[in-house]
């Protein structure tokens, strides 16, 4: 009986594993459908590059306006409702945008859109931590991983198909549909209960400054984490920068075709999936320090043979090279958080440093763009990329001294410990 009971658990684990990731996937399938879309859209309706670039600053700014508190919010309420309200809102803000005429209101529209993916992502984080037990979860993150890979190359490919037989609402309505689905699939989902204190009700400015100072304490009591979090985060911050001057740097620089371009992101995509597949494939043989160490020194890598590239084919090994291991750096990290964050601080600790990550991301953005006008573009993308892979050395030193390998300790591992020790007691 015990057998077939554990049987059972596992099969519904896996089950609930798989609902989650389809709505994820169509949901993240329908934001790559939806940003190109955008993109066109916005440039149709003003005419002005300068007004689709706004489109990237406004994310981060409602990040950096909602963070700080929104995290003692998912904290304590259900997170599966937060999960399914936030669809909701993001489908009708996303079906209204075609019927604007004005680029303010849909600088408006977005704001709240990015509100809703403030409080959406960490309460996913803290859902998925929940619901996926540890010794899945780098399995779980590489296959999440493969599709949002997957979306990436496919996306932008179905809006391109989209425009050209219908319309560009059509491709928006799409993303819409898209929150719907994922919607309903959290829906399908188990409750988790994160929150033991259940008299709190309103969020006061009190509480808020105590949830600040509980983060800070867990910050300091282990500042390794906190550690490996920034220099990931940074490396990540540096990468979108580098990445919003891609079109100049291929056209201007070197003299790139937008044809051409097209099919260096489609390479891109290309390397995605099949790094993401060579990790859900060798995910248990990999340690979660082998998938940090190797994805971020290479990523690394891929984006200096990227800045130091004079011709297409150089530029393309760059951008597979980056793509292939980009899905290592993110499961190892992911896998990495989830197993060292309290699961009943996550809401308020991905909030509370995604502030900082907001920021910097926004004032990097602005620094390369600036910059560009300053000095030649190629010099600003091998500065940014030096710093890349300064920061991935840094991070694989940190990563394999002994003295932390508690922190990368495997479930597995784990339970050998737990079962020598009883049996021993035994």
């Amino acid at each position: 009986m015990g057998c077939l009971y554990l049987h059972q658990v596992s099969f519904s684990l896996k089950k609930n594993s798989y609902i989650l990731l389809f709505g994820l996937g169509i949901s993240t399938l329908g934001d790559f459908i939806y940003l190109v879309a955008i993109n066109v859209f916005v440039l149709k309706l003003t005419g002005s590059a300068a007004a689709v670039a706004g489109l990237w600053i406004i994310g981060p700014i409602a990040s950096v306006l909602t963070k700080f508190w929104s995290g003692s919010m998912i904290d304590r309420l259900n997170i599966r409702k937060i999960m399914i309200v936030t669809d909701i809102i993001r489908a009708i803000l996303v079906a209204i945008i075609p019927f604007l005429s004005s680029i303010w209101h849909i600088y408006i529209c977005l704001f709240f859109l990015s509100i809703s993916k403030a409080f959406f992502e960490p309460a996913a984080i803290t859902y998925i931590t929940n619901i996926v037990p540890e010794k899945g979860r780098k399995h779980f993150n590489s296959f999440r991983s493969l599709i949002s890979s997957g979306a990436f190359l496919i996306g932008p490919a179905i809006s391109g198909v989209l425009i050209l037989i219908s319309s560009l609402n059509i491709s928006i309505w799409i993303n819409a549909i898209s929150f719907v689905i994922s919607a309903i699939m959290v829906y399908l989902l188990p409750n988790v209960d994160t929150y033991s204190d259940k008299s709190v009700r309103i969020i006061s400015l009190d509480i808020l400054k105590n949830d600040w100072k509980e983060v800070i304490n867990f910050s300091q009591s282990n500042f390794f984490i906190v550690k490996v979090y920034f220099l990931a985060q940074l490396f990540m911050v540096i990468a979108l920068g580098m990445d919003a001057q891609e079109v100049v740097f291929t056209q201007k620089v070197l003299n790139l075709s937008e044809t051409e371009y097209g099919i260096l992101i489609s390479l891109t995509g290309v390397g995605s999936i099949l790094g993401a597949t060579t990790v859900s494939i060798v995910a248990n043989k990999l340690s979660i320090k082998a998938l940090i160490s190797l994805g971020y020194f290479m990523v690394s890598v891929g984006y200096l043979i990227y800045a130091f590239s004079f011709s297409f084919w150089t530029v393309a090994i760059g951008f597979m090279v980056l793509g292939f291991f980009n899905s290592f750096s993110g499961t190892g990290f992911m896998t990495f958080y989830q197993n060292n964050v309290p699961i009943k601080m996550m809401g308020r600790i991905s909030s509370i440093y995604g502030i900082l990550q907001s920021f910097l991301q926004v004032l990097f953005i602005l620094l390369i763009g600036f910059t560009g006008d300053i000095i030649p573009v190629r010099y600003s993308i091998i500065a940014a990329s030096t710093l890349m892979l300064t920061l991935s050395i840094w991070l694989i030193r940190l990563v394999l001294l002994t003295s932390n390998s508690g922190y990368f300790a495997e479930e597995t591992e784990r339970f050998k410990k737990t079962f020598k020790l009883s049996s021993f007691k035994k």
